[in-house]
């Protein structure tokens, strides 16, 4: 029983494996608390439930286009004006069954063996894998917390050939939670404007969750917007995880693509789901900044936390729920029949020893740090970071 090489070529996701050894011990008994997830521990807003509802009762319960309701494609327009300045139609964007889709759509339409796609690392896991699949090239920037993990104009320079097809990057980003300022945007802007053969996705679906200054997309730059595709959705935004919406807005010819490929094998999105997500673009935003303001105090006490841990190396994120501090003064360090040779040994440890989950480096392409979700209550969070404290300060 052989796969294909295409899917032989993919690695399973390792925030998701870690989630299911989490659930193994919890099933057993343990006290595990899960720092491994990146999913909003908030409600969705009462607002969006009740258009989801009125759905429902309305009988929005039938096929819908593959790109998505004229109500969400009018929706997402209007939050790009309202929010970013930038002009969509709605023929432009295409709705997906969550953003990891819409990221796939874009890599599948636009490359295949013998093109190359630029990830910046720190990079969310399964940018490579979705690469992987399409059986083009990953080519990786390394940026690790001494630049605050953002790659520089030259580094990008050298980095493209004439096989890049792509460059694909997140800001405000997983895992880091580190963005990339207006200034810096415009730095890597003029670089894409002396290679036209290179297409830029920029993953932005943490917006709504930025804590220092305004977010900005590379979109706004008139010598690259023409090729710029933008990938944001409505899962941590707006706590809809599992209502699985995602979005594109893109130059015509692209949105065109994806939803030729889409139309193929998932047609349109979930109808009640599209309907709920049309009504947290358009509505009150207020739910949104409120969770943002108790991301920013999660964040400010595990980073105080974190800091306060001999030996782990830590940022300050500006956005989403993520820590990535630097752990790789542990490695070589030892307790009873645990030895810590690299971040997925820590992890294990961590797990096995404190039941703390988080993630290690290694499936984000920096095998020197750990990923922390804080998306989760502040007492858990507490408890969390002083057991992992109690661990790291076990080794020798």
């Amino acid at each position: 029983m052989i796969v294909s090489e295409r899917l032989a070529n993919v690695n399973e996701s390792a925030t998701l494996a870690m989630s299911q050894k989490s659930r193994e011990l919890q099933a057993l008994g343990n006290d595990v608390i899960n720092l491994s997830i990146g999913q909003p521990d908030f409600n969705t807003p009462d607002h969006i439930k009740a258009a989801a509802i009125d759905a429902i009762h309305n009988n929005i319960s039938k096929y819908t286009p593959v790109p998505g309701l004229p109500v969400l494609r009018e929706a997402v327009c209007e939050k790009f004006k309202r929010d970013n300045n930038l002009s969509f139609s709605p023929s432009q964007i295409v709705a997906s069954n969550g953003a990891k889709q819409s990221i796939a759509n874009i890599i599948l339409s636009l490359v295949g063996p013998g093109d190359e796609v630029i990830i910046p690392a720190p990079y969310w896991v399964s940018y490579i894998e979705i690469v992987n699949l399409s059986q083009a090239t990953n080519v990786v920037i390394k940026a690790g917390i001494e630049q605050d993990f953002k790659i520089t104009p030259e580094q990008l320079e050298n980095a493209i050939t004439p096989k890049t097809k792509i460059f694909l990057f997140s800001s405000p980003s997983n895992p880091t939670g580190n963005l990339y300022t207006k200034d810096e945007l415009k730095a890597l802007a003029d670089v894409f404007a002396k290679h036209p053969h290179v297409t830029i996705i920029s993953d932005e679906i943490y917006e709504l969750i930025t804590f220092e200054g305004k977010h900005e997309s590379i979109a706004q730059f008139e010598n690259v917007k023409d090729r710029v595709v933008i990938v944001n959705g409505v899962s941590k935004g707006y706590a809809m995880t599992g209502w699985r919406i995602g979005y594109i807005a893109a130059p015509q010819w692209i949105a065109d693509a994806c939803n030729k490929l889409q139309g193929q094998y998932t047609s349109g999105a979930c109808s009640i789901s599209q309907m709920a997500s049309a009504a947290a673009l358009t509505g009150t935003q207020e739910p949104s900044a409120a969770m943002k303001e108790v991301f920013l105090r999660r964040r400010n006490l595990v980073v105080k936390m974190a800091k306060e841990i001999k030996g782990m190396k830590v940022n300050v994120p500006q956005g989403a729920f993520y820590l990535f501090p630097d752990v790789s003064s542990y490695f070589g360090k030892s307790y009873e029949n645990y030895t810590i040779n690299n971040a997925s040994d820590l992890a294990l440890y961590l797990l096995e020893t404190m039941y703390v989950a988080t993630v290690s480096g290694d499936a984000f392409g920096s095998p020197e740090c750990l990923r922390f979700s804080y998306a989760t209550s502040d007492d858990a969070l507490v408890e969390a970071m002083t057991r992992i404290k109690t661990g790291l300060d076990r080794l020798a």
